[in-house]
């Protein structure tokens, strides 16, 4: 029975905070977790809009993972109607929470909860809530199962869930798209995840759910806690089904989202997390990347060897191998020379394509300016007795940036002013950040850091120098030719943290892979300039750099869309930069499980520019077979690019040892940039909305149970099918095809769904099964180009795929492609209905280009037989171009 219907006043005795921690310190003695006694209510108050109350401890202390918490306070908020904002402190507000700087909370409406989709209750003792859909009146989380507990460096909050539930998100991991939900835990804790294991935590940290209820609906829940913390899901005789949340700090600060469909919830996230930052049009080209280039030269060997291929390149990658003895802010004298590296670059510009190198945190503990500046601004994390801290990475000793730091954001914004200078310096287009968790090579307590860097080799020494390039590189200058020549402390109510906690070992260890949670990676005992522990605030230093070098990136190209691709991510990211997903393996298994890592940043966590390294990165060298379908399928991430390490075989498509890449490599490239503008335009809509821009089966398909699971397909846009070979080296694939129609994307033949699988017996190692979907609109360029700034000059071929009812419809968002504040754009809107095609919408962009043809599907029935027929239009407009600058309309006829 719920308190709200017999809620009893308590009694209790009131003493401090800090009264309650010695008391427990005093005489402090541990017991089991099941002993915990729970919390007891009073003192309830409720308004329209919110509700609150005391929580006092209901028995005897457990203190098992450390000092129980006496006084907590419950908050309880409806912000909107369709999200809930449930929050339990501690009630001196000492408990560390997640800084607003970093996560800015969203606003809230205040409606009254009559008003809401869902409903919060409560039990008064043992304390315990629920929140249910009022529509259903289903229950979506149930705290009765366990006793809340809420110690010092420990907190459990346990909700029961309908048995074998569909639960997704929780990442970062490269487990099964839909959760296991026996026996399973996720742990999110930041490292260095090389070769991204299975079962692991991984780079970076989002503890937010979707629940798919099927017909019922779909909600989330989002944990805003940035505390190293075990997830577990697990279904027992005792207990049933439940998922259970133990974090080693922080508070319950819980938004559930009603949905009820699973793209409300998205966007419903997005308000919550920010919106994702729109990118410029031309990141959505292909990307080149290799760790191991000798020298610029051969930088300019791959651009100018994919020229030669006739294999498009859009932008040019360079990893720490530019770098003097891996330095950051630095280039190697003899191999990487600052007049090479411009004359590179200008090269590169002139030829429209774009250029990267990457930055890492980690800047050398060493005499030069980079270093000298940094200390100068008071910029790097110290230890308590005022040095500053030292960790290995790849220059060997090295000093890290505290975020927090007041003179860390000027100090970045020097260093990129100087070193990346458009007259002075590197003119690179985007950046690349790498190694943010942080990653530290030196195992804790790691007391001689020079040592261990002398004792591993870092940094290496580099290649042999080359004097000149071995082989003419076509199109580069007399420079790339053989013989050319070279020219405060805490107080109550700061939320700092509580004193007296051990953190570098807390009682409660999390499942980290790594070990113990200092253990390669920074001290958990530092303290920000700010005060905050890195204890609490580990699973942000890889969304705070990323925050930093945009906001770097944007104070040298104040007007320019900064693209920012990093490696660690807590919820918020997206807002800021897009994600590769990392170390993977040259497998099989990594080119399947990429699929479902790119859903959940894309549709779940709402970091959309995102893309795992195509081909491969490491442990193994890649097979022509492998790096082909992995052309093919990164054709439709949103963030494309071929990247490998130094220790395996070279894979640039255009490799004489690839022939069948080369080939399925050009079909994948102009398939993408043939829809470029078509996924553009989906990211325009989630910058908006939050809207994904690349869809899990079950967002379409919200009410088909046969989708709920599937991983291995998915939406491209809303509106394309894509439907992957995935087996090993095979050439036939097996996909779900929903009660519904389809086109196929090569013949534009009609192929009808029926809630089965379709066997597809032969798809050559250059092909990808891709389908239109019925009742979408795809606008997409007539011809492709080898660069986006030639793209952007093709005309467009509006294709109307016709749903079920015979009607259809889509969307094209036109910008000048880069800009922060565009000057112009329009966003028009294409419909399709009773034979009529219909152009409408806001025309304040002319991109100089038309609709050279647009091209009707079937005959706009689902019972069609008819393969893709000739488009005739019945107005005399058919002759002419259709300009993309005014409303149009025309009857269509097959």
């Amino acid at each position: 029975m719920l308190a709200s219907t017999i809620f009893t006043v308590l009694a209790f005795v009131p003493f401090s905070f800090s009264t309650a921690i010695a008391r427990r310190a005093g005489n402090a003695t541990s017991s089991s977790i099941d002993s915990c006694p729970g919390y007891s209510a009073s003192n309830v108050v409720k308004s329209g809009s919110s509700l609150t109350a005391d929580l006092a401890l209901a028995g005897p202390a457990c203190n098992t993972y450390g000092t129980d918490l006496a006084n907590l306070t419950l908050k309880v908020e409806y912000q909107t109607a369709q999200r809930l904002h449930v929050q339990i402190y501690d009630t001196a507000e000492q408990v560390y929470q997640v800084p607003d700087s970093v996560l800015p909370r969203p606003n809230s409406s205040n409606v009254d909860a009559d008003d809401a989709d869902l409903s919060f209750s409560y039990i008064a003792s043992p304390f315990s809530f629920a929140v249910t859909r009022k529509s259903t009146g289903e229950t979506l989380f149930n705290t009765s199962g366990a006793a809340l507990v809420f110690e010092s460096q420990y907190l459990r909050l346990r909700t029961q869930l309908p048995d074998s539930p569909h639960l997704y998100g929780l990442g970062e991991h490269t487990d099964p798209f839909q959760l296991n939900t026996t026996n399973y835990t996720r742990t999110l804790w930041s490292r260095d995840a090389y070769t991204v294991p299975e079962g692991t935590n991984l780079y970076g940290n989002h503890p937010v759910y979707f629940d798919h209820r099927g017909s019922s609906g779909t909600h989330a829940v989002f944990l805003l806690n940035s505390n190293g913390m075990d997830i577990k899901i697990n279904n027992t005789a005792e207990t049933g089904q439940y998922l259970e949340y133990n974090t080693i700090g922080g508070i319950v600060d819980l938004y559930f989202l009603s949905g009820p469909t699973p793209t409300q919830v998205s966007q419903q996230y997005a308000e919550v997390v920010g919106l994702p930052a729109m990118m410029p049009y031309w990141g959505f080209g292909f990307h080149q990347c290799r760790y191991g280039m000798r020298d610029v030269w051969e930088v300019a060997e791959v651009v100018s060897n994919y020229s030669l291929a006739n294999i498009p390149l859009e932008t040019m990658w360079t990893d720490i191998d530019y770098m003097d003895y891996r330095k950051v802010f630095s280039l190697d004298p003899d191999r990487f020379p600052l007049n090479l590296m411009q004359e590179l670059v200008s090269t590169i510009h002139s030829r429209e394509q774009h250029y990267i190198v990457m930055v890492d945190p980690a800047v050398a503990y060493y005499n030069y300016t980079p270093f000298e500046n940094g200390v100068s601004s008071d910029a790097f994390l110290k230890f308590s007795n005022g040095s500053v801290y030292q960790g290995v990475v790849w220059p060997g000793v090295t000093a890290f940036p505290d975020w927090f730091a007041p003179g860390t954001q000027d100090y970045w914004n020097g260093e990129f002013s100087s070193f990346f200078s458009a007259t002075d310096g590197l003119d690179i287009d985007a950046l690349w950040i790498d190694m943010n968790e942080a990653s530290n090579f030196c195992h804790y307590p790691c007391s001689d850091p020079q040592g261990y860097a002398s004792a591993t080799g870092e940094p290496p020494n580099p290649p042999a120098i080359r004097p000149t390039p071995p082989e003419p590189i076509p199109g580069f200058p007399a420079n790339f030719q053989p013989n050319g020549s070279i020219s405060k402390r805490q107080a109550s109510g700061d939320m700092l943290g509580l004193p007296g906690r051990n953190l570098i070992n807390p009682p409660y260890a999390i499942n980290d892979v790594a070990g113990s949670l200092s253990n390669l990676t920074l001290n958990t005992d530092l303290i920000h300039a700010n005060g905050l522990a890195e204890y609490d605030t580990h699973n942000l230093y890889g969304t705070m750099m990323s925050v930093t070098s945009r906001n770097a990136m944007l104070n040298r190209r104040p007007a320019d869309r900064p693209l920012v691709i990093t490696r660690s991510t807590f919820a918020g990211a997206g807002a800021h930069v897009g994600h590769w997903l990392g170390d993977n393996p040259a497998t099989w298994d990594a080119y399947r499980f990429s699929i479902a890592e790119m859903l959940e940043f894309a549709a779940l966590f709402q970091v959309p520019m995102v893309g795992s390294d195509v081909c491969g990165y490491t442990a193994y060298d890649t097979s022509d077979e492998l790096c082909a379908r992995w052309s093919m399928l990164g054709a439709f991430y949103p963030f494309y690019r071929n990247h490998g390490d130094n220790q395996v075989l070279p894979h640039e498509f255009y490799r004489p040892y690839f022939p069948i890449t080369n080939n399925a490599s050009r079909t994948a490239i102009n398939t993408r940039y043939l829809l470029l503008d078509y996924i553009y335009t989906a990211l325009y809509q989630q910058t908006q909305d939050g809207t994904p821009l690349v869809n899990p089966m079950f967002f379409i398909y919200p009410n088909d149970t046969n989708t709920f699971p599937i991983q291995l397909q998915f939406f491209f846009g809303s509106g394309l099918l894509v439907a992957p070979v995935t087996d090993d080296n095979s050439t036939s694939v097996s996909y779900y095809l929903a009660d519904d129609i389809y086109y196929d994307w090569w013949t534009r033949e009609s192929v009808r769904g029926n809630g089965t699988y379709v066997t597809e017996g032969y798809v050559g190692f250059d092909g990808i099964p891709i389908f239109y979907r019925g009742g979408s609109i795809i606008p997409q360029r007539i011809n492709s180009a080898n660069t986006t700034a030639e793209l952007r000059k093709q005309d467009f071929e509006i294709v109307v795929a016709p749903g079920l009812d015979g009607t259809a419809s889509g969307t094209l968002y036109l910008d000048e492609g880069n800009a922060i504040d565009q000057p112009q754009t329009s966003l028009i809107d294409f419909t399709y209905a009773g034979g009529v095609f219909k152009m409408s919408g806001s025309f304040g962009y002319d991109p100089g280009v038309s609709i050279a043809k647009i091209s009707l599907l079937g005959s706009g029935g689902g019972n069609s037989t008819s393969t893709n027929t000739s488009l005739t239009m019945l107005d005399k407009e058919a002759s002419r171009k259709i300009p993309l600058t005014a409303e149009y309309t025309a009857t269509l006829a097959s």
